[in-house]
């Protein structure tokens, strides 16, 4: 693969946010992030005091991510026939009147749960188009490191949005707490209607019924994307480890609970993964060359899944912290995909291209916790930790073979 020299051009965060267009998006985002955030947290709990069930408690949480691939697969033709301006409003309008009639309306619980479920399958379609938004607004190295500032600002919204969570409902109550929620989308689909041009689509829906459905075009362009071997590499490079740190995240707080680890202690070690994520995206895209991200993907994948070995022997709390912080850092792998993911599809199936990525990473991030948390309840937490980072060096390996094969 041929690159241009902008392509090399090492860019700066400060270059990045002084783009208005990129601004917007990035505020906006990180408003709706953490709404998201306040949003899931406080129909977990409404739904647990409602139904006093754990089970769907934790199926709230699961309802937002697990359908995404579905709706991607059927839905995200739509990232590229429909002006982004409408999408991305009406995709903020939308988040905003479901917190609302969940905060307003006293909803049966499964009606709660399908009503989520329904919103979650069009959650790539306006990801898909938010992000292509991005990629047609930055070029370059200029395009990673908006998402590296994009990345970081959601693993801080996240944060900030699950912890003011826990306030909001002590204070507001969780009914109450949904409105806020629901507010914070709304300023973002104002924002949005307001500053941001309305830029036609690449292949907007031809007009007279002309054209293939979006259904079908879905379907067929989802099955180019994932027959193209570069790009099904490439998908798959950035949703497995993801899937397999989250599983050994997921196994955090049991295997601290057969350590005899205090609450606090816990609590510390689930917030050493975002940090340590935090610091890896900012070393990696401030201060090395887009070349230098690239070739160092392998290596950033083994930091990402070497640590979790360790687990296998029951570290004390001080190390299992620093090996989070370690794992986390490992992260920044994705910031070398980046590019060469943007070149690999093609610009008029972007939109639909970037949903996928998302729905896939989200999904992934879902059944990651599933398949090790089954694992360790035959060989413990700590050893199911250590697999799923086996697991990760696994992929580090391809990415190497690949990258020496693609190099000779």
């Amino acid at each position: 693969m041929t690159t241009t020299p902008d392509s090399q051009r090492h860019a700066t965060y400060r270059e990045v946010l002084a783009n208005p267009r990129f601004r917007l998006l990035f505020v906006t985002r990180t408003l709706t992030v953490t709404a998201d955030s306040l949003r899931i947290m406080t129909l977990s709990v409404l739904v647990f005091t409602t139904t006093g069930s754990p089970l769907l408690g934790a199926l709230t949480f699961g309802v937002g991510f697990l359908p995404q691939l579905a709706g991607s697969l059927f839905l995200g033709s739509l990232a590229d026939r429909v002006r982004p301006r409408l999408l991305v409003v009406a995709g903020h309008v939308l988040f905003c009147a479901t917190a609302a009639a969940a905060g307003l309306v006293h909803l049966p619980v499964p009606v709660l749960l399908l009503l989520f479920a329904a919103v979650a399958c069009l959650t790539p379609v306006f990801s898909g188009v938010s992000i292509r938004l991005v990629a047609e607004t930055l070029t370059g190295d200029a395009y990673v490191l908006g998402r590296s500032l994009s990345n970081m600002s959601a693993s801080a919204a996240q944060l900030i949005g699950l912890a003011g969570g826990g306030v909001a409902i002590a204070s507001l109550g969780p009914r109450n707490s949904l409105l806020l929620s629901s507010g914070a989308y709304l300023v973002a689909a104002i924002a949005v209607r307001v500053r941001l041009p309305d830029l036609p689509g690449p292949a907007e829906t031809p007009r007279h019924g002309s054209g293939p459905s979006v259904l079908r075009h879905s379907w067929s362009e989802s099955g180019k994307l994932l027959a193209d071997r570069t790009v099904r590499t490439l998908l798959l490079a950035q949703w497995l480890p993801s899937a397999f740190v989250a599983g050994a995240e997921s196994l955090v707080v049991p295997f601290a609970g057969g350590q005899s680890m205090s609450v606090g202690s816990t609590g510390t070690l689930l917030a050493c993964l975002p940090v340590g994520m935090l610091a890896g995206d900012l070393v990696v895209g401030r201060f090395l060359a887009p070349a230098a991200r690239e070739r160092l993907v392998p290596a950033l994948v083994t930091v990402l899944g070497a640590p979790l070995l360790i687990f296998a022997v029951d570290p004390p709390w001080v190390v299992c912290a620093v090996l989070l912080l370690i794992t986390g850092t490992g992260f920044a792998y994705g910031l070398g995909l980046q590019r060469p993911f943007l070149d690999a599809v093609p610009e008029t199936a972007r939109g639909q291209a970037f949903g996928l990525l998302s729905a896939g990473m989200m999904s992934s991030q879902g059944l990651g916790p599933v398949a090790f948390g089954t694992i360790a309840e035959f060989t413990g937490a700590g050893t199911a930790m250590a697999l799923s980072g086996l697991a990760t060096l696994g992929i580090a390996i391809q990415l190497t073979r690949r990258r020496t094969t693609s190099d000779s």
